[in-house]
């Protein structure tokens, strides 16, 4: 299985937001009640140093944790979810580079068609709605915790275009890059574009 390449803040982004699109990429544990969840898991929300993320869910398993009883992420729900589960890990991994459905296809070993068919069926988006997201994600966690510019934070994030980046961003987050800015950091923060 592919591994993701994401910061502890931004997996815990990710848990605090209930966000199913990395469910079976990492796992989130918690040390003081030795259970293990997917990111997506509705429990109630653990503090943040009685977390430890891991990869795999045989990891967490060998670490000592039980499955939790809510989320029950020891469970596959589909015999497509692994193929969902490598590209996930691909466009986590690659978001930040131009990508096309053609390569998405030939790292999962499909073909571009079936692909989209199999990915819209598990996930209810298309692997290029998906990407979109990953990468507005990515931009957002930018904006917070850097001082790059947006036209930086948008290609950082994978857009190929700043026109590009300002519509999916307001399209997905309701404001402007600046706006979302302002509101996170308290109206602190580098704002030019």
């Amino acid at each position: 299985m592919s591994t993701i390449n994401l910061t502890f803040e931004e997996m815990w982004e990710k848990i605090m937001a209930c966000d199913r699109k990395y469910d079976g990429l990492f796992f989130t544990a918690v040390k003081t009640t030795k259970i293990y969840c997917r990111p997506s898991c509705r429990s109630r929300k653990p503090k943040k140093v009685n977390v430890e993320f891991y990869m795999e869910r045989h990891d967490a398993e060998d670490a000592g944790y039980r499955a939790c009883k809510r989320c029950q992420p020891e469970l596959e729900h589909s015999p497509n979810i692994e193929v969902v589960r490598r590209v996930t890990a691909y466009l986590v991994n690659y978001s930040n580079k131009p990508l096309e459905l053609k390569d998405i296809a030939d790292h999962a070993g499909l073909s571009p068609y079936y692909l989209e068919r199999v990915f819209k069926q598990e996930t209810g988006e298309t692997p290029r709605t998906y990407l979109e997201k990953i990468r507005v994600d990515k931009a957002a966690y930018l904006l917070v915790t850097t001082g790059l510019t947006n036209i930086e934070i948008g290609y950082e994030a994978g857009f190929q275009s700043s026109s590009n980046f300002y519509k999916v961003f307001k399209q997905l987050k309701g404001c402007s890059p600046s706006e979302y800015r302002r509101q996170m950091t308290g109206g602190a923060g580098n704002e030019l574009d």
